[in-house]
């Protein structure tokens, strides 16, 4: 027979879950292959030949394809579903009602992430229905963990980490999540106590998986916010797959039920490619590309805010005239090699680039009127100001220029031998940040020009003219060229053990970082930090299923670029890596309910943290002192429920609380930014009994408030007011034409789909007034400083289309 005469078995093995499958043995007399991290396998067959396949796994019944006959040249595709008598995750085995974790670590299905309704849809979306996972800015992708800042989250897609814009400081201006959920395959996320393999970050984990695609697949969604598209595509002998997708999205609908009217003009548009070439079961090759293109043009009109109490009701009147024009536009490509060198190891190299050009430019001058409201029902005025208590006129002005480079080369190995993993990594970042920073605001109020507070600007004004040139109340101006050099590395390892029927896993690792920050008029600087880290899981041999866990270790996080940039826009490559030792206890229980599979996972955990390089929050915009000399801590307690409240859906509930205070010089502690206390989160699936195919989901969040900041030049700890607290509801309804368990035959329009949905969304059902921040505005008469709410989205309603081929 000759060599080029054979056949070919593939596909990919997932589990009851629908979720992939790795390292599921493949056998066929002496030829045999194993699935890979995506669950897919290939192996060549003698055709024309009967053939006997077995795909085995531990803690799964084995799958046995008998009398299988191949036709030379033939491709088959089988993907089969491996019903589990015992599920097995990292070594720990449980029962089928429910898959544990040994990491603490969350799992989230593509399909959640797509149909949850909400302003800005997406994984992160779902991600700020968690406990420990706090937003209180729909507009917004960013997130806080467990007292930790936007800053302190890792993002890694296939492997590969990817950061997100520099300057951007209204969350109207972030337009599209980094994560495309039409191309996602897999979601996990850690909030805390997470392995050695991950980076150095404070609080948290978000990983990624892009799918490789089994075949041609389309994608087209549309709503009033924008439009996506997503193709997959997949060569005739399978070696080559590629996953693309393209969005737009259009703010207009969620900003224009702001206070502010505006003429807003918004261009969100992006590209991602996930590319996969096989050249052999061995060795792999992968491609992520991506480009991001955000323009976004406001010119500011009017505003109103109605504030205050029933006493004592209080409005702002502002008028605008000028406009900004901001754009961040960023680019990624990375590439991806695997090696498998048998079926105990297994190596990968990857090397990425990430540019980002970014621009803010503006120029609003601001003419408010702090008055009082007319109260009276019946009156022709009710609801407009009747008596001023304020007048006065604002200019901001922006010239900001950044650009920035970072490069990455990393190598990871993992070895495997019966239940012992040693897995290891290395990695070289370079990062290269030009940066312009040039912004200044004036006040005049009562009059004159109101100067900084400092002591070259006291004078007795009005009474005593000062004769100096006009001054900005605030003004930040420099220019820095900065780059920094980083060599990361891990080794950690671990195991299951048996001990008297109990199942035990451990988990040891450590890493370290060595940096260095140099440029122009900036003093050389070199740093080392290590970073030990452990997780322990005990799987009781109980009727009850529980599973308990234990995790903790030190963690610290270098600064990264705008870190090392003060208040004042100057560079201190001095900034020490914040620390944090976390502390994590964890339980899992598993049961049946009303004959339904449910979860209950509880945790608790403390953060001490060291060498804190304060900050101060507006919006999504964080500013750092530049300054290690504060300490702080983080604790809390959280618990989630998930489980089908309805026959054949998934729902949770999710409750969590936290305090986090800091102390800065040593002057006591008080809350920090992200001090969010309570945390209320449900995600509700629902469909009508008698029309299955009409379905609902519903999100409801509900968040303490955080403090509410300070003006200029104001001690913080003299300003510890909080914002209101942060109540939102967002409802789906969706009529399910077609989807995998309901197709139609060749002859029917609808059987080339093979999903159709159409429905609305309502954002902020119940129409609640929340704010992200506060506006400081002076009262003439008092000399008081009146914080007012800057309120977020209103009711609104959106109309969705989503169609896969």
């Amino acid at each position: 027979m000759l060599s080029g005469q054979t056949a070919a078995i593939t596909g990919v093995v997932l589990d009851e879950n629908n979720n992939p499958l790795p390292d599921v043995n493949i056998s066929s007399g002496d030829k045999g292959t194993s699935t890979d991290s995506n669950g897919f396998y290939i192996l060549q067959l003698i055709p024309d030949q009967k053939t006997t396949l077995t795909f085995s796994h531990l803690g799964h019944e084995n799958i046995v394809l008998e009398n299988l006959i191949l036709s030379t040249h033939e491709t088959f595709e089988f993907n089969p579903v491996m019903k589990a008598d015992a599920i097995q995750v990292d070594g720990v085995v449980v029962t089928p009602t429910g898959e544990k974790s040994v990491e603490g670590i969350t799992t989230l299905t593509p399909e959640v992430i797509r149909r949850i309704p909400g302003a800005n849809a997406g994984v992160e979306n779902v991600l700020k229905l968690l406990p420990g996972v706090s937003s209180s800015n729909e507009l917004s992708t960013q997130y806080s963990v467990r007292g930790g800042n936007y800053d302190e989250n890792l993002v890694y897609v296939n492997g590969i980490e990817v950061y997100r814009p520099f300057l951007v400081r209204s969350a109207q201006q972030e337009g599209l999540s980094f994560v495309n959920a039409d191309l996602v395959q897999d979601v996990v996320f850690s909030p805390g106590g997470f392995q050695a393999k991950y980076g150095d970050k404070l609080s948290s984990v978000l990983d990624i998986t892009y799918k490789n695609p089994l075949a041609f697949e389309l994608s087209v969604n549309a709503s009033l916010l924008g439009a996506a598209a997503s193709l997959g595509t997949v060569s005739k002998n399978k070696n080559f797959t590629t996953v693309s997708g393209v969005r737009f999205r259009d703010n207009s609908l969620l900003v224009n039920s702001l206070q502010t009217e505006s003429n807003f003009n918004p261009t969100f548009v992006d590209l991602q490619s996930y590319l996969t070439y096989r050249f052999s079961k061995k060795f792999h090759l992968n491609f992520l590309g991506t480009l991001s293109i955000n323009d976004y043009e406001n010119e500011p009109l009017t505003r109103q805010t109605n504030f205050g109490t029933l006493d004592n009701p209080m409005a702002l009147l502002v008028f605008y005239e000028g406009q900004e024009n901001n754009r961040y536009n960023t680019a990624l490509g990375a590439l991806k090699a695997d090696y498998f060198t048998n079926d105990r190891v297994h190596l990968n190299w990857v090397a990425s680039l990430y540019h980002t050009t970014e621009e803010e430019y503006s120029d609003i001058i601001a003419q408010y009127e702090l008055g009082e409201i007319d109260t009276n029902l019946g009156s022709d005025t009710l609801g407009e100001v009747t008596s001023s208590r304020g007048l006065g006129s604002q200019f901001n002005r922006a010239r900001n220029d950044l650009d920035a480079l970072i490069l990455n080369v990393a190598h990871r190995g993992k070895f495997s031998k019966d239940r012992k993993v040693m897995e290891w990594g290395v990695k070289y970042t370079h990062e290269d940040i030009r940066d312009q920073i040039r912004e200044s605001e004036f006040i005049d109020s009562a009059g004159f020009s109101i100067r900084p507070p400092l002591p070259e600007f006291i004078n007795n004004q009005p009474q005593d003219p000062f004769t100096a040139p006009i001054a900005p109340f605030e003004s930040i101006s420099a220019i820095n060229f900065v780059k920094t050099n980083r060599l990361s590395a891990f080794v950690q390892y671990s195991e299951q053990l048996q001990w008297n029927k109990h199942d035990i896993y451990y988990n040891l690792g450590v890493r370290a970082q060595r940096w260095t920050v140099s440029g122009e008029n900036v003093v050389k600087t070199q740093q080392t930090i290590v970073s030990p880290r452990a997780q322990l899981a005990l799987k009781p041999d109980w009727k009850k299923d529980m599973l308990f866990r234990i995790s903790g270790g030190w963690y610290q996080q270098p600064p990264f670029y705008r870190e090392l940039r003060d208040q004042n826009g100057t560079i201190r490559p001095e900034v020490k890596a914040q620390k944090s030792v976390h502390l994590v206890l964890g339980n899992e229980y598993s049961f049946v309910l009303w004959n339904r599979p449910f979860k209950l996972v509880s945790e608790a955990y403390y953060k001490n943290l060291d060498q804190v390089n304060p900050y101060t929050l507006e919006d999504v915009r964080i500013r750092y002192a530049a300054d290690n000399n504060a300490k702080a801590y983080a604790y809390g307690l959280e618990m989630r429920l998930n489980g089908a409240f309805v026959p054949g859906t998934e729902s949770w509930v999710s409750l969590g609380y936290m305090k986090t205070e800091e102390n800065i010089d040593n002057r006591g502690y008080i809350a920090r930014p992200s001090d969010q206390r309570l945390k209320v989160g449900i995600l509700f699936q629902d469909y009508v009994p008698t029309i299955p195919d009409l379905k609902m989901y519903l999100n409801l969040v509900y968040n303490t408030g955080v403090p509410g900041g300070s003006p200029n030049f104001a001690d913080p700890y003299l300003f510890q007011n909080r914002l209101r607290d942060y109540r939102r509801a967002d409802l789906g309804i969706s009529y399910i034409f077609v989807d995998a368990d309901q197709r139609y035959p060749k002859n029917h329009w609808l059987h080339r789909f093979k999903e159709l949905n159409v429905g609305f969304e309502i954002f902020n059902l119940f129409n609640n007034q929340n704010s992200i921040t506060n506006t400081f505005v002076r009262d003439v008469d008092s000399k008081l400083q009146f914080a007012v709410p800057n309120f977020l989205t209103a009711r609104r309603l959106n109309l969705i289309l989503s169609m896969r081929f």
